[in-house]
């Protein structure tokens, strides 16, 4: 069977997309944080596989900073524009850091 690489930035933006939805849609925040962990190790592997741990930990630190950071952003402009703008933020920096190359 043929594996299929996904971008760690198409990980990152899934789990904290797909984490708030998931929390949100179910009315169960622990889903969310499963969705939203689950991504995130996924997406931490990739890291540490091409860029070793100081990828790993710069980009773990991003990626909980945008969970941290989207719940205050969300009462000044709405939660999912807040979700999106750091599910960006991190997917480009993934991009930058771990999947370009």
């Amino acid at each position: 069977m043929a594996r299929v690489r996904v971008p760690s930035a198409a990980m990152a933006a899934a789990g904290l997309v797909g984490g708030y939805a998931a929390a949100r849609w179910s009315g169960k925040r622990p889903l969310g944080g499963v969705v939203l962990g689950t991504a995130g190790l996924a997406a931490g592997r990739e890291w540490h596989r091409s860029g070793g741990v100081p990828a790993a930990a710069g980009l773990g630190a991003l990626y909980v900073a945008g969970f941290a950071g989207a719940h205050p952003l969300a009462k000044k402009v709405g939660a999912w524009p807040a979700v999106f703008g750091a599910a960006a933020v991190v997917s480009t920096a993934a991009w930058l850091v771990s999947d370009r190359h």
